[in-house]
């Protein structure tokens, strides 16, 4: 009799782990950071460096950020997560702290695409410089996406 007034406790979703991360909306995100990001380093890496500074930042947040993504990829895939609800707190505070950084990283890409129009090189590197941003900028969105569903979720 005192069960038939008393509603359910809302239960939270359980992280996913496994190859259901995959499956999943803001986990599934992880994977194409991992790609596009990599494509930023492979193409800064691949120009002449005109501008160390700008592109020695863009080279450190494009891999720092591959490499941790990876760790949090394998950790999720793997269930390291015993689904605490702390990785949630830890997967957006990562994410939304790297979009941050992404960001900052794809102007200052955009900055030196801009900057290699003129050299004796200028069409290769421009073309790799272009790429590179454009990488830049998608990962960014997709960081800011993932951050963004984990938090709304």
């Amino acid at each position: 009799m005192a069960s038939a007034g008393i509603p359910a406790a809302p239960t939270q979703p359980a992280l996913p782990s496994g190859p259901a991360i995959f499956k999943t909306i803001p986990y599934a995100f992880i994977l194409p950071e991992i790609l596009c990001g990599t494509w930023v380093w492979i193409l800064v890496a691949a120009t002449s460096v005109s501008l160390p500074l700008l592109q020695g930042w863009v080279m450190y947040v494009s891999l720092s950020s591959c490499l941790i993504s990876l760790l949090l990829l394998i950790s999720y895939i793997f269930g390291f997560h015993k689904n605490s609800e702390n990785w949630k707190v830890l997967d957006s505070l990562y994410h939304g702290a790297t979009a941050i950084l992404y960001l900052s990283a794809a102007v200052l890409q955009a900055n030196a695409t801009i900057t290699s129009e003129s050299g004796p090189n200028s069409p290769l590197y421009y073309q790799l410089n272009s790429a590179a941003s454009f990488f830049a900028f998608i990962t960014t969105f997709l960081y800011v996406l993932h951050a963004f569903s984990i938090y709304y979720q």
